[in-house]
């Protein structure tokens, strides 16, 4: 494992890739196993693994990111022993809680889910918890060498398994349950779908076993070589553990919480207010996942980026260098507006024809394209959000992104309740989707103050937001006629949403450039710039 070049916007750029393929892995294996288990399994199997996501975020989940903040600061003052004792305490951290995780979760899930048709999802889900800990602690480990290809490819080959599987096993468990009533049908469907996520977690952690013991030789060797006569003792070592990975659990827990609370709340109120029945729920809960799932593939870029800014910043900081990571803050959230803001614009015109493409359940495919209309917009504030939290994190201000989610979490849910309660129950959904959106906003908003306070770093807001937008609306609108054109001689929604998309491309690309969004240095230091760079060149739009 050779030292890398400190390229962390090409480093995230590997990571976002892979995490764009899984998610568009994702979406196709989801189309099918949805249309095994029908949106009523699809609600149980989103419930269950919200509750699974919550656990997860606080036992393993922050696990990466932490391990690769502490090691990396031990990597920039090249104690190498120590870095590797750090990683062998992770090790031990991560069987203890994960394993009492595990256990809860099996033992408990009546507690954590309102719906009881989604207990057995959950308890399936469980062992997954404990293998994810320690795939979390192998794959901080090479994030804090600032090499994300071994995470990228774990990723991907737990996504292929996950499918696969999730695929195979849905329906082994419908038929499974072929004499039951359609709710127990259902249940056993996700459930079926929930083995594909142990699966594909197993899968990458033998991956990522198979992959340290690779570099195992080379490893040893630059620890004998490390001239520092001091070591760290293992208490100090799991105090220091403890002391940066519990705020990132607790900022991470209740940054993601929300998705777990809302779907609680909602749950109760129509449940337990307004008497809907269980499958009624669990149908809208499914209308609301899809348009997430859909939008979740561009907030991908910024998940990757943060990832890669962590190990990155965290060095700086640890030197004292502050006009380093304002200068990696500034290029980072430069490259995800980039692509964040054309693809809230995209997802927005286009909403029902991806819908169509992804999840053609006929039932539901208008009231969910409307929804991820409206879920879009998340997209823009997501990538903000998780991308200054993580610098947050990486300067050493731990406590700051759990206060910005605590209170965004508090206004969102008083937000999100009283909506339900008091406007009109018809648009209940999208009561839903607006306090999603609301809190990523909050948590946006408080971050961006907190950076000016503590790194004196002002946010560009010209080249960064407005030009990218104006050339977006443009966008968005060659995408619209050219869908709709197209699909009013063809009627083939695949055909003409695809034109649609390679019309739009080019326009926002060659927009950018004329507009001065973007210099050729800046295209440059982005994931396949120098091939941007060329095709600008060869289009006589960039000199």
């Amino acid at each position: 494992m050779a030292k890398k070049k400190d390229n962390f916007v090409m480093q995230a750029g590997i990571l976002a890739a892979a995490g764009i393929i899984v998610r568009i892995i994702g979406l196709l294996y989801n189309k099918p196993m949805v249309a095994i288990i029908g949106d009523e399994g699809f609600g149980y199997y989103d419930s269950a693994y919200a509750a699974y996501s919550i656990v997860l975020l606080i036992s393993s989940y922050s696990i990466p990111s932490a391990v690769s903040k502490v090691i990396a600061q031990k990597l920039a003052l090249k104690e190498y022993r120590n870095a590797h004792r750090i990683f062998r305490c992770a090790f031990i951290y991560v069987l203890v809680v994960g394993g009492i995780a595990s256990l809860f979760v099996f033992f408990g899930a009546g507690t954590l889910v309102e719906m009881e048709s989604a207990v057995l999802p959950l308890q399936v889900l469980a062992p997954t918890i404990f293998l994810s800990g320690i795939l979390g602690v192998l794959r901080g480990y090479f994030q804090a060498h600032r090499t994300m290809a071994q995470t990228s490819l774990s990723q991907i080959l737990e996504q292929l398994v996950n499918a696969g599987v999730s695929i195979g096993m849905a329906y082994v468990m419908v038929q499974a349950a072929a004499d039951k009533d359609l709710s127990t049908k259902a249940s056993y469907g996700a459930a079926g779908g929930t083995i594909g996520t142990g699966a594909g977690v197993a899968a990458a952690l033998l991956f990522m076993l198979w992959t340290y013991a690779l570099n195992r030789k080379m490893i040893k060797r630059r620890m004998e070589r490390d001239i520092h006569s001091e070591a760290d003792s293992y208490g100090e070592i799991f105090k220091m553990i403890l002391l940066v990975v519990t705020p990132f659990i607790l900022s991470t827990g209740i940054y993601n919480i929300n998705n777990f609370l809302d779907k609680t709340i909602y749950q109760k109120l129509m449940m337990l207010v307004f008497d809907l029945k269980e499958s009624v729920v669990a149908t809208d809960l499914s209308a609301i996942a899809k348009g997430t799932k859909i939008s979740n593939i561009p907030i991908a870029l910024a998940s990757a980026m943060a990832t890669a800014l962590i190990p990155s910043i965290a060095s700086d900081a640890e030197r004292g260098d502050k006009k380093s990571v304002r200068r990696k803050v500034a290029k980072s959230m430069k490259v995800t507006m980039f692509v964040s803001i054309p693809a809230t614009v995209g997802i927005a015109v286009l909403s029902k024809p991806i819908m169509q493409v992804i999840f053609n359940q006929p039932e539901s495919l208008d009231l969910a394209s409307k929804l991820l209309t409206l879920t879009s917009l998340s997209i823009l504030f997501y990538g903000m959000s998780t991308l200054t939290q993580a610098v947050l994190q990486s300067i050493g201000k731990m406590v700051t992104p759990i206060i910005h989610a605590a209170v965004a979490l508090i206004f969102h849910s008083a937000v999100m309740t009283l909506m339900l309660l008091y406007l009109d129950k018809d648009y209940r959904m999208y009561y839903y989707v607006a306090a999603t959106v609301f809190y990523s906003v909050i948590v946006s908003v408080l971050n961006g103050f907190s950076l000016r306070r503590y790194l004196k770093y002002r946010q560009e807001i010209d080249k960064t937001f407005l030009r990218p937008a104006a050339a977006s609306v443009v966008m968005g609108a060659v995408a619209f006629g050219v869908y709709h054109g197209i699909y009013y001689l063809v009627p083939v929604n695949l055909l003409a949403l695809g034109l649609a998309v390679g019309a739009a491309m080019p326009v926002y690309f060659v927009l950018v450039i004329a507009i001065r969004a973007v210099t050729k240095e800046e295209l440059q230091s982005m994931p396949k710039g120098k091939l941007l760079v060329k095709i600008g060149e060869k289009m006589r739009i960039l000199k």
